[in-house]
């Protein structure tokens, strides 16, 4: 099975019907020959993560499918559209109650792409978007970061990053050595943030269409 993922953009004046695809084509995809997993996503502008930082005219699905997955017909009317192609490394924790990767690739040179999903506790949702702030100030400014972007499956409560790494060892040196990175992470535990939650590290198998969608930037 392969995990594609698919990012678009429309014109402002396509939002509605972004909208109104993202509602009616849920479904439809999910049904698509071949077709074992299937998210419709909503993204965040740039590099920014949280409740405002929605980017109406940038839409993504995720995709989970024997051989090439299909694209996603909602992005037809794009104007510009990129996809990535991934296969899983590691993949630990649920999503909508299911694991949807298959991990089996081995970790080896070029692009990682990592992928965190997580359904928020309302209760704890404030407390948590203050203590991400910081970590998603940080990555903007990462060295080794190709590409970052926040999503949704809704407005609050569903969210989740996309990161793309030049390789394993940026990965590691912001997971363990960026203190704002490690203070989350070692407050994650009995701050008790996540119903559920989701953690996945793919190899980038194949990158095509319009990088700069995704907001692709060469890092040395």
């Amino acid at each position: 099975m392969i995990v594609s993922l698919d990012v678009w953009r429309v014109r402002r004046t396509g939002v509605p019907r972004a909208f109104w695809s993202m509602a009616v084509d849920r479904r439809r995809l999910r049904r698509a020959p071949g077709v074992h997993f299937a998210k419709l996503l909503g993204t965040g502008r740039a590099r920014d993560f949280g409740v405002g930082a929605a980017d109406l005219t940038r839409w993504a699905a995720l995709l989970v499918a024997d051989g090439e997955a299909p694209a996603p017909g909602l992005a037809r009317g794009a104007v510009a559209h990129c996809r990535v192609t991934l296969a899983p490394i590691a993949s630990r924790g649920r999503w909508s109650g299911r694991e949807p990767f298959e991990p089996g690739e081995k970790q080896g040179p070029g692009p990682v792409l990592v992928l965190t999903r997580a359904r928020i506790r309302l209760a704890r949702a404030a407390a948590f978007w203050r203590a991400i702030d910081p970590v998603s100030t940080a990555l903007r400014g990462e060295e080794g970061v190709l590409a970052a972007f926040g999503f949704g499956e809704a407005p609050v409560g569903y969210q989740g990053t996309v990161s793309i790494w030049r390789g394993p060892a940026d990965i590691v040196r912001f997971a363990y050595r960026q203190p704002e990175h490690a203070a989350v992470v070692a407050s994650t535990p009995h701050q008790r943030w996540y119903a559920e939650e989701l953690f996945a590290r793919f190899r980038v198998l194949d990158v095509t269409g319009d990088r700069e969608v995704i907001g692709w930037k060469d890092s040395g």
